[in-house]
């Protein structure tokens, strides 16, 4: 959902940042198409992964990553330089308390009014949620991985 909305503000003319904070393999085909927008849409990643997968294990152990993130996004942000802002799987980053979520809502609070910010990830806390003008809750109900499939390229990344 987040990468449609980052689409439609490029339809529009707006610069668009995307930050994320657990996924870190660039081999997808999001950063793919990054490129072609010139600079008018950035992807930044923060943890370097191999493969694909990624368990609890290996997301608890991102906090210098989680903290390198977050430091880039506040200066995006209140600095004012895209129109949109995505801080994918920040919500993931909040709840495995690798970044507080103090932190989160101050940023909430005071970003500039032209730069729309977007949270993303599963268990967003009730703060943020309260303090956001969008709440979206998606939920899986079922995947091919649950069987054993591995991730497809131009699906799933």
């Amino acid at each position: 959902a987040a990468l449609g909305l980052a689409f439609r503000a490029l339809g529009w003319g707006l610069q668009v940042a995307f930050v994320q904070f657990i996924k870190g393999y660039a081999d997808i085909g999001e950063m793919k198409l990054c490129e072609k927008f010139g600079g008018r849409m950035i992807m930044r990643q923060f943890a370097v992964d191999i493969e694909r997968n990624i368990d609890a294990e290996k997301v608890m152990a991102r906090r210098a990553e989680a903290e390198a993130a977050m430091q880039f996004a506040e200066e995006i942000v209140l600095e004012g330089l895209f129109d949109v802002v995505v801080l994918d799987e920040l919500c993931v980053a909040v709840a495995y308390d690798l970044v507080p979520v103090d932190r989160v809502i101050n940023l909430m609070r005071n970003k500039p009014k032209h730069v729309e910010l977007v949270i993303t990830g599963r268990g967003a806390k009730p703060e943020m949620a309260a303090e956001a003008d969008y709440v979206t809750e998606m939920l899986l109900i079922k995947h091919p991985y649950e069987h054993g499939q591995p991730a497809r390229r131009g699906i799933d990344y």
